[in-house]
């Protein structure tokens, strides 16, 4: 489920019957891109690894994208085992899977419960975080320092921890500011490198592809990019509906800080290979 929404995904995790099991899958579930994220790694990668012209254009595109989605399932592994040596030790228990007594479908009722229990929560859920966050990102685009304005004044700040990830300081704020949902990094991107005062989209492929060179970019930009798109902070209503299902900051923190922590680790040591060979 964490395919479609990550906090959809962490909702899910209540058929565990195992609490220990259940909290390892809420806190690495984020490890899965989810559909606020694929668009950002489809357009990077069709703009900078896609080989070749029509069919083969496609071809590559799939298989790239498979080896990020691996390389994302392999790291809710890895996650899953480390959390089980350490915070979450334990053992593990057995699957059991019982066959219920067959009864006729309520499909009003399935609607119903569905709608109200899941889609209308983590909407509202979104709601509460994107409307502050809205307000946020148009102050500081809006609102000058000097002669410059707050977002790329704090772009500046930033800049250092980005480049040693391999990205910059308007990529990394970027991510900052979205936090309520993964869909508005490109569009924060966007609105920053063209000092614009309102989120946008580039119009096409090509012209995305042009601005980004335009503003530094490299084909290891980009790979620091798709690792740092792949694992940080999970969005704000996957982490409301962490603490929802854990009742614990606690666990909300360490659901924010392991692929966080994993993230900047990933690209930290990317960086620094890319400066060693290259």
């Amino acid at each position: 489920m964490g395919f479609g929404c990550n906090a959809a995904g962490v909702t899910g995790c209540r058929i565990i019957d195992s609490p220990r099991e259940r909290l390892i899958a809420i806190l690495t579930n984020s490890f899965v891109p989810c559909n606020g994220r694929f668009p950002t790694i489809l357009a990077v990668l069709t703009m900078f690894f896609a080989v070749g012209t029509g069919f083969f254009t496609s071809l590559s595109l799939a298989v790239l994208l498979a080896a990020v989605i691996l390389l994302g399932i392999f790291m809710t592994f890895f996650s899953s085992w480390l959390l089980s040596k350490t915070v979450l030790k334990g053992v593990p228990s057995s699957f059991t899977l019982e066959l219920p007594p067959y009864r006729r479908p309520q499909f009003l009722r399935v609607l119903v419960r569905s709608v109200l229990d899941r889609t209308l929560h983590v909407l509202w859920r979104a709601l509460i975080a994107a409307a502050p966050a809205g307000l946020i990102i148009w102050v500081l685009a809006n609102i000058k320092a000097g002669d410059t304005t707050l977002l790329l004044h704090l772009a500046g700040f930033l800049d250092p921890a980005g480049k040693l990830m391999g990205l910059d300081g308007i990529i990394l704020l970027a991510f900052i500011l979205g936090l309520p949902a993964n869909e508005i990094v490109v569009p924060i991107m966007i609105m920053a490198y063209t000092a614009q005062g309102t989120l946008s989209d580039a119009g096409s492929l090509t012209g995305l592809h042009a601005l980004l060179v335009q503003n530094g970019w490299t084909c290891f930009t980009a790979v620091s990019m798709l690792l740092f798109t792949l694992m940080h902070w999970p969005c704000a209503t996957t982490l409301l509906t962490v603490k929802k299902e854990t009742h614990s900051l606690k666990w909300t923190f360490l659901a924010f800080l392991l692929p966080t922590a994993m993230g900047f680790l990933f690209c930290f040591l990317f960086n620094c290979a890319v400066r060693l060979f290259f």
